[in-house]
């Protein structure tokens, strides 16, 4: 089957001119990081656009939400952490691939704007993805820091002076915060979820697809935290856990959703 492109009938210059303007200050910034070694400038003006992009996206009547505008908060989310942290790391180097990230999730989020929400949804639906998709954001955060992490591994095992810019402990660190942050977040969607389910998709609490998945994926982060408190996980093995995590919230959210929007041309 063929992937047909959803554009809404809403959407307008307001919505088109802040995401392909975003789209070209991501583009630029991941050109000026390969070409110059720093985007710092062209990196601010996509956060802002991108954020003006989502706003347009979420609040222009009537508003949309789905798998890709959700992949476009996390990418935004993830650039406001790099941000913030280049405040306090500024040798850290992630701008390149977040720029890269950045500008697919955009495209997408254009291509894809998901299914229409009505006035006649549960007041606790804006609450359920609010604190999913910030959960989302926190996790691949989390990604973001594991994959310098073992990028700083490989250049220490070959001797390279070409390393993340940050210690490796301080990157470790961060990767922890950031999951902790995100299970508790992760908790609080589900448990949303479970207690408002009837309010929030008409039927009763069940174990499909997405639930699987999410479910899978809080008890792989919840072993892991239980890991580095007990015995001290780190290094590689709590890298690839989170990668696991990850993965399996990947395919329970996005990946349900994908699979109705895009494939069976259904909302959710």
């Amino acid at each position: 089957m063929a992937l047909q492109p959803h554009f809404p009938v809403h959407t307008s210059l307001w919505t088109l001119a802040p995401a392909i303007a975003a789209m070209l200050a991501y583009l630029l910034a991941a050109f000026s990081v390969q070409r110059f070694g720093h985007a710092r400038t062209s990196l601010y003006t996509a956060w802002g656009l991108h954020l003006l992009s989502l706003a347009a996206g979420l609040f222009s009547p009537p508003p949309h939400f789905g798998f890709a505008p959700a992949l476009s908060i996390t990418a935004w989310l993830m650039l406001t952490m790099y941000l913030i942290e280049q405040q306090l790391y500024p040798r850290m180097r992630a701008a390149s691939i977040l720029a890269s990230m950045g500008a697919v999730a955009v495209l997408l989020a254009l291509v894809f704007p998901g299914t229409s929400l009505t006035s006649e949804q549960s007041v606790w639906l804006p609450l359920h993805l609010a604190l999913g998709v910030a959960s989302y954001g926190l996790f691949a955060a989390a990604v973001v820091h594991a994959g310098l992490m073992t990028r700083a591994e490989r250049r220490i095992r070959s001797a390279s002076e070409d390393g993340p810019g940050v210690p490796l402990l301080t990157l470790e660190r961060i990767m922890f915060r950031c999951v902790n942050a995100g299970f508790v977040l992760l908790t609080a969607t589900l448990l949303v979820g479970w207690l408002f389910s009837e309010a929030l998709y008409g039927h009763p609490w069940r174990l499909d697809h997405k639930t699987i998945f999410s479910l899978l994926a809080w008890t792989v982060f919840a072993v892991l935290l239980l890991g580095r408190a007990r015995f001290g996980w780190r290094g590689r093995h709590a890298t690839h856990m989170v990668y696991a995590g990850a993965i399996m919230l990947l395919l329970g959210y996005a990946g349900s959703r994908f699979v109705m929007e895009v494939l069976l041309e259904r909302g959710v």
